[in-house]
């Protein structure tokens, strides 16, 4: 009996020690996350200095930063980050891929620049949706996006984004919301796009874009 309570004992303190390090390790690569978001942009109004402190840290208080929601309210492990129109500056945060369970990304609205990173599928893996509209990206759109195979949405429009459309990101099965509209995109849109959902006003105002469901090409 006692050689059973004993291995019980040790069973459970096994079980305990491997959550709690999962658990912290879960919570700190998030703060690790968050702080090189906050390092890495220009928070010209504010937002993040205000309500990003990061002197306490303590289980769930994550999920109280403006823009930040958590799988859990009690566990600090980043969900969605939700900064929209926040007047942030800097370029793409690499950071992200510290957030490892994050699904959501909303950038929109902001004063980003720069490309948006060609291993971007390595930094949001399990992303379902991805919204960098409005800022002042630049470059090519990475053809890594197609291996966001959890995508449901990409909104890269109003952004200065030049060169082809990737023809693969066209064949990501959930996707349901897609937009390039307002850049400087060039080339026939690929033939993978012509799915009923992807419209007119998905690839807009971009002069050098051509094909269908805009004008033929010449």
């Amino acid at each position: 009996m006692l050689i059973s309570r004993i291995f019980k004992v040790v069973v459970v303190s096994c079980v305990w020690l491997l959550l709690s390090c999962s658990l912290s390790y879960g919570t700190d690569t998030d703060i690790a996350c968050l702080k090189s978001i906050k390092e890495s942009l220009v928070d010209t109004r504010n937002y993040l200095n205000s309500t990003w402190n990061f002197e306490n840290v303590t289980e769930g208080s994550l999920c109280t930063f403006l823009g930040v929601e958590c799988w859990h309210p009690n566990e600090n492990r980043v969900l969605n980050i939700r900064l929209s129109d926040m007047g942030l500056k800097g370029r793409f945060p690499l950071g992200l891929t510290n957030c490892t369970s994050i699904t959501g990304i909303d950038l929109s609205s902001n004063e980003l620049f720069g490309s948006i990173p060609q291993n971007i599928s390595e930094i949001i893996v399990f992303a379902t949706s991805l919204d960098l509209s409005s800022n002042n990206f630049s470059g090519e759109i990475p053809s890594s996006l197609a291996n966001c195979s959890f995508l449901n949405v990409l909104k890269l429009d109003h952004n200065q984004l030049t060169g082809q459309i990737p023809g693969q990101i066209g064949f990501l099965g959930r996707l349901k919301n897609f937009s390039v509209a307002n850049n400087l995109l060039s080339g026939p849109i690929p033939s993978s796009f012509n799915s009923s959902i992807f419209t007119k006003e998905s690839f807009a105002n971009n002069p050098g874009l051509c094909g269908k469901p805009l004008s033929p090409c010449v």
